[in-house]
């Protein structure tokens, strides 16, 4: 029986790249078949030669041919794309037309169409797709009032978390004085660069983007507030971040040019606030929300983190005192959406990048994430009322 060779291209062209989490056929990434006998040789093109996850797409492939009637033996190899079809790609990634051999910018709604910038240049213009009507990620603001609250760890854990309940799900550090989000995701490669589009790395099932990796470890972050906003800017335009259902922003302690930026630029964000049970973290923490709240953005609850110790008797010691939470939650009329035990195999995960909702997943923490998750998912979108809409 001899193999069709139109049934392999549309295998193939049907597997979901692990890294774009798009079909081959789609990103343009299926290269030469050739079929002779009962073998079946597949090309597959890929954008940059040290492209992530390949071993996990060369199996996804093969298994994917091994099941075309026919076969019996398949020969994947990797081919480097070339740059008509890599340009290509990045107009599809940015959500820009492309059609025949056509490429054409998007249209940003004034009427201007938008070229290439520079490696990592942002193009002025270029819209915010968080932004628009059509999308459906809901965009999480994790904020404290102060640092030492846990607000990195509790970001990274509820992100997992929510990945784990079948949702897909990027964190965006923005903490860009101290950033610290790719160490405790686990991420181990830096990210993926299309030409000037940049893909976030994922760990755990969860994107990633940090300014941890464009400056070294040890390299202080001193800038005015219009350069924030710019790499903020940047870190949400011209990355690719697909469709997730949900953002994370791990936010910087305070009310500094970073939270008003994201105001100004996200206004659909929703807000967390991430305290202690000391009366002391609960009235700085009181100061973020409020801050947030100017900025016409929804607060949505209060997380209370460190709430107690379980002692190997069994016995909760409330190291930090108690009601700090609850009392925030009052204040600001909304819910306290749940208390994270002190745990150091909490503090031992972000040291060395295994969250605790991987590392003991039935655990004490983790349960109390996964609550967490499902009480967030099923709050649904804050409703975001616009000047211009309202009825007169």
């Amino acid at each position: 029986m001899s193999i069709d060779e139109s049934q392999v291209a549309a295998a193939v062209a049907h597997v979901d790249d692990p890294e774009l989490r798009r079909p081959l056929g789609e990103l343009g990434m299926v290269g030469r078949i050739v079929t002779r006998r009962r073998k079946a040789t597949v090309d597959v093109a890929l954008p940059v030669a040290q492209y992530p996850q390949v071993d996990e797409l060369v199996d996804r492939v093969r298994a994917a041919v091994a099941r075309v009637d026919g076969v019996d033996e398949v020969v994947i190899e990797t081919v480097l794309m070339d740059e008509e079809t890599r340009a290509r790609l990045r107009m599809l990634l940015r959500g820009d037309a492309v059609d025949g051999g056509t490429m054409h910018a998007a249209d940003d709604g004034h009427g201007h169409d938008h070229g290439q910038g520079g490696a990592l240049g942002h193009e002025e213009g270029r819209p915010n797709k968080f932004m628009e009507p059509r999308s459906k990620t809901r965009i999480l603001g994790i904020s404290s009032g102060k640092g030492g609250v846990g607000k990195s760890s509790v970001t990274v854990n509820l992100a997992i978390a929510l990945q784990r309940a079948g949702y897909d799900v990027g964190i965006l550090d923005a903490d860009v004085y101290g950033f610290s989000v790719p160490k405790m995701l686990g991420v181990r490669t830096d990210p993926l660069i299309i030409g000037d589009l940049v893909v976030p790395p994922t760990a755990n099932g969860v994107r990633c983007l940090s300014m941890g990796f464009f400056v070294a470890d040890d390299t202080p972050v001193i800038w005015r507030g219009p350069m924030l906003h710019k790499a903020l800017e940047q870190f949400l335009v011209d990355a690719y971040w697909g469709e997730p259902d949900f953002l994370l922003i791990d936010m910087p302690p305070g009310t500094g040019d970073v939270t008003l930026s994201l105001g100004q630029y996200l206004t659909k964000t929703e807000v967390f606030v991430v305290t202690t049970p000391q009366p002391a973290a609960q009235r700085v923490a009181q100061r973020s929300a409020y801050a947030a709240r100017k900025l016409k953005l929804a607060v949505r609850g209060v997380i209370e983190n460190m709430s107690w110790f379980t002692g190997d008797d069994g016995t909760r010691y409330e190291l930090f005192g108690s009601g700090g939470g609850q009392q925030l939650a009052d204040d600001l009329g909304v819910p306290l959406l749940g208390k994270v035990p002190l745990v150091p195999a909490l503090r031992e995960g972000g040291d060395e990048g295994v969250p605790i909702v991987v590392s003991d997943p039935e655990g004490e923490a983790a349960q109390v994430f996964a609550h967490l998750a499902a009480t967030i998912a099923g709050l649904g979108p804050a409703r975001v009322y616009r000047r211009e809409l309202t009825v007169r």
